[in-house]
């Protein structure tokens, strides 16, 4: 009697206290690193970009080993870890010498993408947006600005993405005749729109924020 007493009080306190997800969290030590670079082939990607990675991602904790493909203008490297890692650890570790070793490449490098996939972040519910007052812009607006901050700050819950709407796109055409007559070069234009650029989205934050 004692030990079903014991076994049927054990069941309800691990049913209480047990963690409800669709999927587990394995925690899968992996990590990806993809670097794009527009107009390298693949040697120049391993030779300019992935070896300075590689040579950085060693120091961080428990790496096991790194494994990379290199194509056209794009290298994708693959970090192995030992399987008691604490992957957090390992991600804030992996960012920061990703930050080092861009200091060593061509200028002009972006960011990389640097990502975990594990069974855990997958979502569990969609949010669609539709109005018949509102165009896909001002939805989107919406949206970012406002629906998306409220739920990243639920507990548990990770900078939720957006799908659909509208990219704005901005294409800028330049004579370079008339660009010679006002000793203005082309990267002077890109300067010069990346700052208007800047200015429309602060604008935009500060109106819906």
């Amino acid at each position: 009697m004692v030990g079903v007493l014991a076994l049927v009080l054990g069941s309800a306190l691990a049913l209480s206290r047990m963690k409800i997800d669709i999927f587990p969290s394995l925690n899968l030590p992996v990590i990806y690193v993809a670097q794009p670079y527009g107009g390298l082939d693949p040697a120049q990607m391993e030779g300019l970009i992935t070896n300075y990675y590689e040579y950085h991602f060693l120091y961080v904790s428990g790496i096991h080993h790194v494994e990379s493909k290199n194509v056209q203008g794009t290298a994708l490297m693959k970090l192995f870890f030992h399987p008691e890692t604490n992957m957090a650890q390992a991600m804030a570790e992996t960012v920061q010498y990703v930050n080092r070793a861009r200091a060593f490449m061509p200028p002009g490098t972006v960011g990389p993408f640097v990502m975990r996939f594990d069974t855990g972040r997958v979502p569990v519910g969609y949010l669609v947006l539709s109005s018949k007052t509102k165009t896909i812009g001002e939805i989107q607006d919406q949206a970012l600005f406002k629906v998306r901050p409220m739920f990243a700050s639920l507990p548990g819950v990770s900078a939720p993405p957006l799908f659909g709407g509208n990219q704005r796109t901005v294409v800028v055409k330049v004579d370079p005749d008339r660009l010679r007559s006002y000793k203005i070069s082309p990267d002077d234009v890109v300067s010069a729109s990346s700052s208007i650029f800047r200015c429309r989205c602060w604008a935009a934050w500060w109106r819906w924020g």
